[in-house]
């Protein structure tokens, strides 16, 4: 028997951390899935997943590395790194509650600073990314 995915569990349990603070809630217009096209700047998205096995004898286990992405209008990227800094606090090796599964690790794994090339060229974007391992219980 394998364990059940745990990408949409991890979604939303990341969803839950980071709309709970109330920290991260003054510092942006929202947390999304799905960015309304009249969103304020700055906001965060959950975007893309990856799961892989992450099995061990007598044990089903599961990897999933969650990618969320900072957008903000500042003028350089202070605004986007103090945002990202917040939500590796609420995040790297803090517990998650996944229905169903059992929380082993939520480490930061790799963040990158990228401008929107595009005139007029003032979005700036911080791209991060979290791994979250859990096994069957």
């Amino acid at each position: 028997m394998t364990a059940p995915a745990p990408m949409l569990p991890a979604q939303t349990a990341v969803y839950a951390r980071l709309t709970g603070d109330a920290t991260l809630a003054g510092m942006v217009s929202g947390v999304y899935d799905y960015v309304p096209e009249d969103v304020a700047y700055p906001f965060v998205v959950i975007g893309e997943a990856t799961e892989v096995p992450d099995n061990r004898h007598g044990g089903f286990g599961r990897e999933t590395v969650i990618t969320l992405h900072v957008w903000s209008r500042y003028q350089g990227y202070r605004q986007a790194l103090r945002i990202g800094a917040q939500v590796t606090a609420l995040l790297d090796h803090q517990p998650l509650t996944l229905p169903g599964l059992v929380w082993i690790a939520t480490r930061f794994e790799f963040s990158q600073t990228l401008t929107d090339p595009e005139p007029p060229g003032d979005i700036r974007h911080l791209v991060l990314r979290y791994r979250v391992v859990t096994e069957q219980p």
